[in-house]
């Protein structure tokens, strides 16, 4: 099989968002900041302190950044923070013990243990970015798919919709992440450890959006741990030195790269850690 590549699809084929006018850009982002903005005006009022009045706008703002349907990260970002930098710029946060500054501190320490900062930071797979992928690497009912690093489960999301009959799994360095991602994802059976320690025998296809600098790691390891047949998908990044199978290419996304273990054209690389 020779690389292709995969164009976007026709209009009338490309599903439709079931998202209401209220999901639609920026409403969802002045909603939040304006509930966020009540509460913390009116909890006082009805007796609720100052700090935790404006912990619940936070919270507001932060569970609507949480459900924007297939908004983009930007979105998320501008959503969840808006309000509380609106805070701060109006002074209101002086009132705060010093000791509460760590807290952001401390759930990043949570998020992101030392070990995990040689891999890619917490950046979400769009959801449609995988769409079409099925039609060139069709797996069978109860087939592995694994995400190395798998966040919040965004890339688990778009698998599942992509393979919907397989056994979705992921794996997370942050225990934090991996709670997190196992409450959005009941789907998929997570699990907190090392990608790299990880086995990948036994999975169909890996999933993973890394660096580039481990790409070359990851094709070792795949050659060394999976079947022959099986596949290695990579977001944004390729293998160097290896051939792809298909490359999915759209406008404005990010390239997806889609590598068959044992394929001749694929080739082979000197392996490598790549961490």
């Amino acid at each position: 099989m020779q690389a292709t590549t995969v164009g976007p699809r026709p209009p009338s084929a490309r599903p439709r968002s079931k998202a209401g006018w209220v999901w639609r850009w920026p409403l969802p982002a002045l909603l939040a900041w304006f509930g966020a903005w009540a509460l913390t005006l009116l909890l006082p009022a009805a007796g609720v302190a100052a700090m935790p009045a404006q912990c619940c706008g936070m919270a507001l703002s932060g569970a609507v950044a949480w459900a924007l349907p297939q908004a983009s990260a930007w979105r998320r970002w501008l959503t969840a923070l808006g309000f509380p930098l609106a805070l701060l710029a109006s002074g209101a946060l002086s009132a705060w013990p010093a000791w509460c500054w760590l807290l952001p501190l401390a759930l990043l320490w949570l998020a992101y243990p030392l070990r995990a900062w040689r891999d890619a930071p917490l950046y979400p797979t769009p959801l449609l970015a995988l769409q079409g992928l099925a039609e060139q690497a069709v797996l069978p009912a109860g087939a592995r798919i694994l995400d190395a690093g798998c966040g919040l489960g965004h890339g688990l999301k778009a698998l599942q919709r992509e393979w919907p009959l397989a056994r979705i799994e992921g794996v997370e360095s942050s225990w934090l992440l991996r709670l997190a991602c196992a409450l959005r994802c009941r789907f998929a059976q997570v699990r907190q450890g090392d990608m790299w320690q990880r086995d990948w025998s036994g999975c169909a296809m890996v999933y993973l959006f890394q660096r580039p600098e481990s790409m070359a790691g990851a094709w070792s390891k795949a050659q060394r741990e999976m079947a022959g047949g099986s596949w290695l998908l990579s977001l944004a990044f390729e293998v160097p030195g290896a051939v792809a199978e298909v490359v999915l290419s759209r406008p404005g996304s990010h390239p997806v790269w889609l590598y068959r273990i044992g394929s001749p054209s694929s080739g082979s690389i000197r392996p490598g850690d790549g961490r």
